[in-house]
């Protein structure tokens, strides 16, 4: 079994550092709004059923910035920078009304979303310096 794995692994297909693992030429804009979406609402999901949104949302948003500007083709900076905090609002509003059990009432809803605001806003603040200062230098570059 070992043998039959090595002889599929092509020296090109092993990650060298600073060679790209992908192919292709990356994700396109809406793939890395999903990629970004959907790895927030998920670890967000998790962290809301066992303790409060957080440090774990955090590092998701963190990791979904890296993730795009890595993935990413080019031409999709603008859409790296300008979408995390957009999706972790949908993130959060969705797993509120899923999970926080007490149905909707507008004065607990709208604290809640304050509180997961404020307590992710450091990781949103450098991931949003972060991509913009990507997009900005990649921008003068073209």
């Amino acid at each position: 079994m070992v043998d039959h794995v090595e002889e599929i692994a092509s020296p090109d297909r092993t990650s060298r550092p600073g060679k790209r693992v992908l192919s292709g030429p990356g994700l396109k804009a809406p793939g890395v709004v999903l990629l970004q979406f959907l790895l927030i609402l998920l670890v967000e999901a998790v962290e809301y059923n066992f303790t409060k949104i957080g440090l774990l949302t955090g590092i998701a948003i963190l990791i979904a910035i890296g993730g795009a500007i890595y993935l990413g083709r080019k031409g999709s900076e603008f859409i790296t920078a300008v979408n995390p905090p957009l999706a972790f609002m949908v993130a959060t509003l969705i797993n509120l009304a899923a999970f926080s059990g007490d149905g909707i009432h507008i004065a607990r809803f709208g604290l809640a979303i304050i509180t997961a605001l404020a307590t992710v806003a450091p990781y949103l603040i450098v991931g949003s310096l972060v991509a913009w200062g990507f997009y900005l230098t990649h921008r003068e570059q073209r």
